[in-house]
């Protein structure tokens, strides 16, 4: 399915970057935008990374609120999430087009900033968007925007903010299919053609992206074809300056065919460039986010290779990254993604066997693969549920991919008061889990708890629900020892029972039920126990000191 959530964190990007060409500056005023739920060390890490002093730089928080103020109208509340987190640094500029780097952004990349930024209205300017720990970017976004407004003190023209949205939107859904830079390039490439040649009639338009498509070796689906169409008649309508356009189009244009050629081309040169002093994208200290940090620039096009950023990910990708994040991000206040692994349990069929196995997780091969490969994206495909179930089974994949792989930010996009990532698990180990609760859950959503006996001992209004408590405490074997071929047969009980915990409440109140008013007094009492119990556990992480406790508040 086309994961709206994705569409979040290229929405802010769009959003973000809207604005009219910026006028003279003498020295190029800089604007920071720090996330609101970031720590003060956090934010003292991204102000070292900008190399940025705030005696020298206008500092802006970036609120949730913001977010909402920008993508309100095109993107459920739930999918926005209730936290900001990522960053941005930004220089606007006189000439040079727009210049973007990126850092812990696992989605939205330099290319898919700055061509949004184009269709915002913006001429020149250097953006730095980041965010302390891995993300997809929808915070940093929202920050460039709010960052470009207040340091070039214009009002953004509504429609072509509306229509950076929809940019953003459009590639995000493309994405999924071809990947990101194929989609970034059909995009920009058709938006160069269109606006250099003043083409507005949809039949040339359509007939200019499908050859674009066909020459790139990438195939469009009708529907992908007829909304790109829709998108780029709507952007030939607001007479842009192609000369105001073209710098930036065409460095995006090399950079891709850099990025697919390995090559690198040096074409920084502009007779009409000012000095403006040192470029803020060059200028900054990796080393602040530490080691393994995914890098994007418009300014070098093999930074995506050479620091393990993926910029042409698919949602049919069966490559998986250690930082916890997926090939396509679900929506998140900072935006974080989905796992694409190799590894997946098979779909279960009508007679209680699985797909092509007779075992619940097939069992690896040599190579540590996983035989039912194929069957990765039947195993949680969502076509067939209402939209309203779609976004529930989203925010269940953010919650997975916390909860149990550790993503921090995936977590914090849907549980509040989150300030540590909890990390309990052996990796593949977390993987299994995630993908059997998913895989349960998909069932009970697909079952509308249709099936669900009552037994007299329900505690919740919705029958999903007490289908899936039932379901969740076999998961995770509260009642009983797990088996030896269990998933979570060498997880400690005290474990099993605080992720059980955390997960029925993390149910419970997605179905909007109070766990305090409906949870029976046993389940209430084992509650205590686990909880007491995981007060004195701590786990190994990532992080500096090597451990932490997994506690956090809802």
């Amino acid at each position: 399915m086309k994961k709206r959530n994705i569409m979040v964190a290229l929405l802010c990007s769009m959003c973000l970057a809207v604005s009219s060409p910026i006028p003279a500056m003498a020295d190029g005023t800089k604007v920071v935008t720090l996330g609101a739920d970031l720590t003060q060390d956090q934010k003292n890490t991204m102000m070292n990374y900008f190399k940025a002093d705030s005696s020298q730089v206008q500092v802006i928080t970036v609120t949730n609120q913001d977010e909402r103020n920008l993508l309100g109208n095109y993107v459920p509340s739930e999918q926005i999430g209730t936290r900001t987190l990522s960053c941005a640094y930004v220089k606007p500029t006189q000439s040079g087009g727009i210049k973007v780097r990126t850092a812990n952004l696992n989605y939205v990349t330099c290319n898919m900033i700055a061509t949004a930024l184009s269709t915002a209205g913006v001429t020149n300017c250097e953006v730095v968007a980041a965010c302390p720990y891995e993300v997809s970017g929808t915070g940093a976004l929202t920050g460039v925007m709010k960052a470009y407004e207040s340091a070039s003190g214009q009002e953004l023209d509504s429609t072509k903010k509306d229509l950076a949205a929809k940019e953003v939107v459009v590639t995000g859904d493309v994405a999924q299919q071809v990947g990101q830079d194929n989609a970034t390039n059909i995009i920009n490439q058709a938006k160069l053609q269109i606006i250099g040649d003043n083409i507005q009639n949809a039949d040339e338009i359509y007939n200019i992206v499908n050859n674009i498509a066909v020459q790139n070796g990438v195939t469009l689906t009708q529907d992908e074809l007829d909304t790109i169409v829709s998108l780029l008649q709507q952007i030939a309508q607001q007479n842009y300056d192609i000369q105001e356009m073209k710098k930036t189009l065409e460095d995006i244009q090399q950079n891709l065919e850099d990025s697919k050629n390995g090559t690198s081309s040096d074409d920084s040169s502009d007779d009409d460039a000012v000095d403006e002093g040192e470029d803020i994208t060059q200028n900054v200290d990796s080393g602040a986010l530490g080691d393994d940090v995914k890098q994007t620039s418009t300014e070098d096009a093999n930074l995506a290779k050479d620091t393990g950023a993926d910029t042409n990910q698919t949602e049919n990708t069966d490559s998986y990254d250690n930082s916890g994040t997926d090939n396509v991000p679900d929506a998140s206040e900072d935006g974080t993604t989905e796992n694409g692994t190799t590894e997946e349990t098979p779909n279960e069929s009508e007679d209680g066997t699985t797909d092509g196995s007779t075992e619940e997780i097939p069992p690896a091969t040599g190579d540590g693969t996983d035989e039912s490969t194929d069957n990765t994206e039947d195993a949680l495909n969502t076509d067939d549920l209402s939209e309203e179930a779609k976004i529930k089974f989203d925010q269940a994949k953010q919650f997975c991919k916390g909860e149990y792989e550790g993503d921090l930010g995936a977590l914090q996009s849907v549980v509040e008061g989150v300030t540590e990532p909890p990390v309990t698990l052996d990796q593949d180990v977390a993987q299994k889990l995630s993908r059997k609760v998913l895989e349960t859950y998909l069932k009970v959503l697909k079952d509308g708890g249709t099936s669900y006996v009552p037994d007299g001992t329900e505690v919740y209004l919705s029958q999903e629900l007490n289908m899936l408590n039932k379901e969740l405490k076999t998961i995770f074997s509260t009642e009983t020892d797990p088996a030896e071929d269990d998933i979570l047969y060498s997880t400690d009980k005290e474990v099993r029972q605080k992720m059980y915990d955390d997960t029925l409440s993390f149910f419970v109140k997605l179905y909007g039920e109070d766990t305090q008013e409906t949870q029976p007094a046993e389940a209430a009492e084992d509650t205590a126990e686990a909880q007491a119990a995981s007060e004195d556990t701590s786990y190994d992480a990532t992080a500096e000191d090597g451990s932490y406790t997994e506690e956090y508040a809802e």
